[in-house]
């Protein structure tokens, strides 16, 4: 990782991880600058950073006996990437508000290299409708945002708010500075792309539904990747937190596998590529109550039938100027039965997940092997945003 790196440390307990991320960025060759808030000085000294990065670090406008200025300016256009690791909660506030009273945010403000935001703080914290709106912002603006995955918090609680593991971090690093590096390439421009993405609820009775684990956030990384190289993207997803916005989407949303399969078929046969990212429901409930099922001392049965496969009805009457990629989730990574699904539904290509706790559904991070008709291609484990660039650059360039 031949590239310059500053990286704005914060008040939190986690600023521990920032010592061993410095030390893994200089490893891969990074050099290495600092920017340690006042609130980061009472968790660790600047000493610490300045022996592990072999240069000044950096703590206010000025420094030194004779004063010497700190130029954000110069600091900004130095860098490849800012990265701001931990990042709490007020550094966030302040940064989607323009605030500008230290040495980071003015750099952060004087900054046209890409921004990484690691956030670390209490679940409560996290979960407040202000720090989502904050980090909602700063996503807008176009910095990249990593969350670390749940765990044991300093507080003793357990849930959301840890910063993301240093490895995560570097690897994340790695690729938003490639990406960035590669981006400017406009490979799907006057092209027309239907992406699909998240679950479908398959209704019960007037409340309850059937549905899976699928956030959505892989369909709709697809979708920003092909924004992104000048596509003109409809996004059908069903019901997802997820949110994107661009003058060449347009997004349509969906509830169950049949509503999906009408917004696919009929735009279909006017696009050059469908990418089948959405986790469908295979069944839907025969008779749908109505009104709410009372809950009684009786055992119910539900009668589930098969809903319309989607990939496969598009596959047949796909034509030759049409791609389709598909999903394909198992209990492990079998090959031959993925290329037999790509064949029996007339797909050009397949991206084989593999169950795990760690990546995948739900996950931050994710790994997938793409199938081809003769060969398969292991990717990742990347962020999904990070993924769908590879698989995009993979097939199309």
């Amino acid at each position: 990782m031949n590239s310059n790196i500053i990286i704005g440390v914060c008040g939190s307990i986690a600023v521990y991880k920032s010592v061993f991320l410095l030390r893994l960025l200089r490893e891969a060759g990074a050099f290495v600058k600092v920017i340690l808030t006042d609130d980061a000085q009472k968790f660790v000294q600047p000493l610490t950073f300045s022996a592990l990065s072999e240069n000044q670090v950096f703590t206010n406008f000025s420094s030194g006996s004779q004063q010497s200025w700190n130029n954000h300016v110069h600091l900004a256009q130095w860098a490849d990437c800012l990265v701001i690791a931990p990042a709490t909660a007020h550094t966030i506030s302040k940064m989607a508000y323009g605030f500008c009273d230290n040495l980071l945010l003015a750099t952060y403000l004087s900054a046209r290299c890409p921004v990484c935001v690691y956030p670390a703080m209490d679940s409560d914290m996290i979960a407040h409708t202000s720090t989502k709106k904050a980090l909602s912002i700063l996503e807008s603006y176009g910095n990249f945002i990593l969350h670390g995955d749940e765990g044991s918090l300093a507080s003793g609680l357990v849930g959301a708010g840890r910063m993301a593991e240093p490895e995560a971090i570097v690897t994340h690093l790695e690729e938003v500075i490639g990406d960035t590096q590669n981006r400017k390439s406009e490979m799907l421009k006057g092209k027309k792309v239907i992406v699909t993405a998240s679950t479908t609820y398959e209704y019960i009775d007037a409340i309850r539904y059937i549905a899976n684990g699928s956030s959505g956030k892989m369909g709709f990384c697809l979708a920003k990747a092909c924004l992104e190289q000048g596509a003109e993207v409809i996004l059908v997803t069903g019901p997802s937190k997820e949110t994107l916005a661009h003058h060449r989407l347009t997004m349509i949303r969906v509830e169950s596998a049949h509503d999906m399969y009408q917004a696919v078929d009929t735009h279909f046969r006017t696009m050059d590529i469908a990418i089948f990212a959405a986790a469908v429901s295979d069944y839907s409930v025969e008779n749908i109550a109505k009104g709410k099922i009372k809950k009684d001392t009786k055992n119910k049965t539900l009668t589930l039938i098969p809903t319309k496969d989607i990939a496969k009805s598009m596959g047949k009457i796909k034509q030759p100027h049409q791609t389709i990629i598909g999903f394909a989730l198992e209990e492990k990574a079998d090959l031959r039965q993925a290329r037999e699904k790509m064949h029996r539904k007339n797909m050009d290509y397949i991206l084989l997940n593999t169950i795990s706790q760690d990546m995948g559904m739900g996950k931050q991070l994710n790994f997938v092997h793409l199938v081809t008709q003769n060969a398969d291609k292991p990717i990742g484990p990347f962020t999904k945003e990070a993924l769908s660039r590879q698989i995009l650059d993979f097939i199309f360039k």
